[in-house]
């Protein structure tokens, strides 16, 4: 049995907690905040409930698998999961407005024919086909396995197979979102479809490669989740599968240090000054905190992907609303921003700024659970903006306004609202200026991969959004897997088959 130590208590770290618990060793996570769940948190005031990260899960298989394997309890047993239909209502710079239905081809294809026209459901069922294929490509290296030693091959491939497109005498093939909108797509409005998926993660569609294609593939295929009383009802659920496999939890316990004897880890050194001594720590914690811990010391060799920094973040805006939810209310809605171009122009300029409308997702679940009654209702803004963004009351007055266009009499309904900035996610997290990490995507020479689970220094390995496969629920569950993989199987291990 090993001493095994994790550093912070978010997603991935609790999920490698469970499965390293249920292999037989000692497992001690450190939290320095109060609680668990690192950006899946919970707001609460007045009888009102509001979850302040992620509002949707994609592919729960992730932790379906998770709870299989740490006890006889599926998942379904500890959380309400509710499939979203439809999985997302479109609101168009025009007017134009999209119901999506949720996991279905066809459907889909029918509400983009009927609401942009005929032919745009064909141009969009035949872009998923080819999303497949990208995604069949990848779904193991980026998501299921380690990180390949040469990973250089990701880098360098684009798997998304893109229809040759004939300009100037000249044949091309799409290798951003961007040109696969304008090339394949040909729709102003199935473009900003597209690259609202990228945009959900702070990528910018303009130098995205067209392998983020998988992104709205994921959703399309596995389907849109919510899990009843909010996403923190899922990071409770896992914390509480790792209390019952005997995970030690110490809260308010700050790791200064990760220490190491003769290239191996040691143990971790605690703010107070304690040494509590491991054969191997996890760390889930963010690039800059991981310098931290290791006090400058490398743990990454040349030829690695290095880590990533700098990534965007999100403004939240919750809402309390005098009146019920309207019978048929869609879970989500994308309300697009009026000039797509300007907004990327602010979003990732060379001075990287908030626009003053911007593309907003406006999330009301259908969810008792959220509201003291039936008369009132719970509603969250998001936009993305760039980390460490000095944002407050006027750019929530932002996102209010543009929701207006989804929510009719949404000033009169407003009871009060409360502000997540970058800077609120900072705390919760850790991450530098609130930065919120995206997916592992293939091509773009891997820079938007992740660094290896693994590390130089022996026993040393790293959990979460920050490391192999990336940011989101379903990434931040595979990492977690990955690392209990690495250590209880070793070098050797390949992945879940």
């Amino acid at each position: 049995m090993a001493r095994i130590a994790v550093i912070g208590a978010g997603m991935g770290a609790l999920a490698a907690a469970a499965r390293l618990a249920v292999a037989g060793h000692r497992v001690v996570v450190y939290e320095r905040t109060e609680t668990y769940g690192g950006a899946v948190r919970r707001f609460e005031r007045d009888g009102f409930r509001f979850d302040t990260g992620p509002g949707v899960l994609p592919l729960p298989a992730v932790y379906r698998d998770l709870f299989v394997k740490t006890g006889k309890e599926p998942l379904e047993a500890c959380v309400e999961l509710v499939q979203v239909d439809p999985s997302a209502r479109h609101v168009f710079p025009d007017g134009t407005e999209a119901a999506l239905p949720n996991a279905s081809r066809a459907g889909v294809v029918a509400a983009l024919d009927a609401a942009l026209g005929a032919g745009a459901g064909q141009r969009w069922g035949a872009f998923l086909v080819r999303a497949r294929e990208a995604w069949d490509r990848t779904r193991r290296p980026l998501l299921e396995e380690p990180l390949w030693p040469n990973w250089q091959v990701l880098a360098e491939r684009e798997p998304y197979p893109a229809v040759p497109h004939r300009r100037l005498l000249r044949t091309r093939r799409a290798g951003t979102l961007a040109e696969i909108g304008e090339w394949e797509l040909r729709d102003p409005r199935l473009t900003a479809l597209l690259e609202s998926h990228a945009l959900a993660y702070g990528l910018d569609p303009r130098v995205t490669p067209a392998s983020a294609a998988v992104l709205p593939y994921m959703e399309h295929a596995f389907g849109t989740w919510y899990v009843r009383g909010g996403l923190r009802e899922l990071a409770r659920a896992v914390y509480e599968r790792c209390v019952a496999r005997k995970v030690e939890f110490r809260f308010g316990a700050e790791v200064t240090a990760v220490l190491e004897k003769d290239g191996r880890v040691a143990g971790v050194e605690l703010a107070d000054g304690t040494v509590d001594q491991a054969d191997f720590v996890v760390a889930g914690v963010a690039p800059a905190a991981l310098d931290r811990l290791t006090r400058g010391a490398a743990v990454r060799g040349d030829g690695e992907v290095p880590a990533q920094r700098g990534a965007a973040s999100r403004l939240t805006v919750l809402l309390a609303l005098r009146g019920g939810r309207p019978e048929g209310t869609a879970h989500r809605t994308v309300v697009h921003a009026q000039d797509r171009q300007a907004e990327l122009d602010a979003l990732f300029g060379p001075v990287p700024g908030v626009t003053a409308r911007p593309t907003v997702t406006v999330l009301r679940p259908d969810d008792p659970a959220l509201v003291a009654d039936p008369g009132h209702e719970a509603v969250t803004l998001t936009a993305v903006v760039p980390a460490g963004a000095r944002v407050g009351e006027q750019h929530a007055e932002h996102l209010i306004t543009a929701a207006e266009r989804a929510i009719p009499g949404l000033r009169d309904r407003l009871l009060w609202h409360e502000v997540r900035t970058p800077a609120d996610l900072a705390e919760v997290t850790g991450a530098e200026g609130g930065a919120v990490p995206a997916p592992a995507l293939a091509a773009a020479g891997g820079r938007l991969l992740h660094p290896s689970n693994t590390t130089r220094t022996e026993g040393l390995f790293t959990v979460g959004g920050w490391a192999h496969p990336g940011g989101g629920l379903p990434h931040a569950g595979m990492s977690g897997a990955l690392v209990a993989g690495l250590i209880v199987e070793g070098p050797e291990f390949r992945g879940s088959q």
